[in-house]
């Protein structure tokens, strides 16, 4: 009448166990990706071997409640037809799940090494809408970890874990993309190009440009135009 929960990035986990005449076992096995897709849309860009997170274990043991023995029970004593057993096994172990991981609202989020970092993933993916939405005049790091609830230090690693670069260089490269973009539409000069994004003159919009893309915006539609 007891459950384990045992996670281990660094470690396979045999299990040796004695049980008493007449027990029964259950076992789900699932990487940890299958385990987030089941709580959040954001699994796939959870960090979930950082250097903060890789030496990471987690183990809990602790006795089941009566409807979760329920499900226990209708797994082990199902009397279905065979060719639906994977379907009605797989209903019951999301069930077994959903009722092992309820907790009030007011539980430690804690509860699964990993469940925290959800939170985490949401601040800084609402770290780069800010930066987005204000990319001609963009706030400073402080005042963008302020503004999301995250320290320092934990924006700028998780926002590099999670899109590959730092808050200033993602938004430097969605700048003079967004900028070349409005150059393909033929609607806006250099100057009001590079006022959008944040540029006060059209010198520094053409030496980024430039930087980014190994040539000038004047060069860029010639060679658009004669393609």
């Amino acid at each position: 009448e007891n459950s384990l929960l045992l996670y281990n990035t660094q470690l396979d986990l045999p299990l040796n166990l004695d049980l008493n005449p007449k027990s029964s076992l259950v076992s789900v096995v699932m990487t940890l990706r299958k385990f987030h897709s089941l709580f959040t849309a954001e699994a796939d860009y959870i960090p979930f071997l950082s250097s903060d997170n890789k030496e990471k274990k987690y183990y809990a043991q602790e006795p089941f409640s009566p409807s979760i023995a329920v499900i226990l029970s209708q797994i082990v004593n199902y009397n279905l037809h065979p060719s639906i057993k994977s379907l009605y096994v797989k209903g019951k172990i999301y069930e077994l799940i959903a009722l092992y991981f309820n907790r009030s609202p007011n539980a430690d989020i804690e509860q699964c090494p990993y469940l925290a970092d959800e939170e985490n993933v949401k601040k800084i993916k609402k770290a780069k809408e800010i930066i987005l939405a204000n990319m001609a005049e963009p706030p400073t790091l402080a005042e963008l970890s302020s503004e999301v609830g995250l320290s320092l230090k934990r924006l700028k690693e998780g926002f590099k874990q999670i899109y590959g670069d730092s808050v200033y260089s993602f938004l430097f490269d969605h700048k003079m993309d967004y900028a070349k973009r409005l150059l393909e539409t033929g609607q806006y000069n250099v100057n009001e190009i590079g006022l959008r994004i944040g540029y006060s003159t059209s010198s520094h919009f053409i030496a980024a440009f430039k930087k980014k893309y190994n040539t000038t915006p004047k060069k860029y539609l010639l060679a658009l135009a004669s393609s």
